[in-house]
């Protein structure tokens, strides 16, 4: 029996995604071969304009052996973000890896969304073509769990939206804790707020689940709005892709162009990598300088909701209520040490980030 166009087709794309895969694994070989084995990787994401830049650059760097992408509701309602992410993944030609959907709406409190700042689609309203990798059927938390317990001390968990997935995995299985190996997330600020004043986006939209997270007692990198602020991707950076006509230089210049106009728009000399530098930061540390900090997450405040409150001096005054002539009052009676409960990243290597992300995406 002749097989249909669509069965060839569906067939070409397995033979794509299979050399894609051996050529990876490849990769991994060699940067093995150079400097010790790939860090393992679970990318939990958004995707939304940032996070797919971030995403084609972890696909492209062989120090990371991406396991599975993990999508939560943030930038874009949770079942977009999984459309996106599977179409990240066919353009990229890695079905191999399982894509599984996760929490769509907070822990507490209703969802809130930055299509106004990624566009319609989330993806910079860059039109890419037909998915064709199919999502993971299992629930994102779930899928986690798993693969934590089947690779312990070997899994690093990469975050580039709200912590949702991270916290519902957690409650459901606290025994993950000790068997991740590191956690590295982009997120929070001590430096003020994008989605209010206080508050980055991604723990202003479920700053229970932050909490959840930084209370765990995991090793943990904050890579907050600070870095993303200090890494701009600039109409000279972008004019390095003009000429490169692979699908991910193409999906990223496009991208690029969408959030430079909206910079440029507001006085900016460029666009904030966010999310790409956490990623940067799962391949080269040395890109960033880190503070230990203990990083306390605001729930309750009217105006400070989603606040990552950094304690820099590692004390916490200690007060006794005492009965005086006057009346009561409390009286400071000393202080004690807090342990720092994260490593925050306070400085980063800007532009030698901009071009590892840019010879990654070229290939070169």
């Amino acid at each position: 029996m002749r097989e249909s166009a669509t069965d060839a087709a569906h067939a070409r794309v397995c033979r794509l995604s299979i050399v894609r895969g051996l050529l990876m694994m490849l990769a991994i070989c060699s940067a093995s071969a150079a400097g010790g084995a790939p860090r393992q990787v679970i990318i939990d994401t958004d995707p939304g304009t940032d996070d797919a830049i971030a995403i084609m650059l972890a696909l492209n760097s062989p120090e990371l052996a991406v396991r599975a992408f993990t999508v939560v509701a943030g930038n874009v309602p949770a079942a977009q973000g999984l459309d996106n992410a599977l179409h990240l993944v066919s353009l990229a030609r890695r079905c191999d890896l399982p894509v599984a959907i996760g929490a769509q709406r907070p822990l507490a409190g209703m969802l809130t969304t930055a299509e106004l700042y990624h566009g319609k689609n989330g993806l910079g309203d860059v039109q890419l073509p037909p998915a064709t990798c199919a999502a993971d059927k299992r629930w994102a938390p779930d899928l986690i769990d798993d693969l934590v317990h089947a690779a312990p001390h070997e899994i690093t968990l990469v975050t580039l939206g709200p912590l949702t997935n991270i916290a519902l995995a957690l409650s459901k299985d606290p025994s993950i804790v000790p068997l991740v190996k590191e956690v590295i997330m982009m997120g929070g600020s001590v430096s003020g707020g994008n989605a209010s004043p206080a508050a980055e986006f991604n723990v202003y939209v479920d700053p229970e689940a932050a909490k959840i997270v930084f209370e765990a007692g995991w090793p943990l990198t904050m890579v907050g709005l600070d870095m993303g602020d200090k890494v701009l991707l600039t109409r000279s950076h972008l004019a390095v892709l003009a000429n490169e006509h692979s699908p991910m230089a193409q999906l990223v210049s496009g991208i690029g162009a969408f959030l430079l106009e909206r910079a440029e728009r507001a006085g900016r000399s460029g666009a904030g990598m966010y999310d790409p530098v956490a990623i940067g930061v799962a391949i080269d540390r040395t890109l960033v300088q880190v503070t230990p900090m203990h990083i306390d997450v605001e729930t309750t405040g009217r105006v400070t909701r989603g606040e990552t409150v950094a304690n820099r001096s590692g004390r916490v005054s200690r007060h006794e209520l005492r009965t005086f002539p006057e009346g009561d009052r409390y009286v400071a009676t000393g202080a004690d040490r807090v342990a720092p409960n994260a490593d925050v990243a306070t400085m980063v290597d800007a532009e030698r980030f901009v071009q590892l992300l840019l010879s990654r995406i070229k290939g070169k």
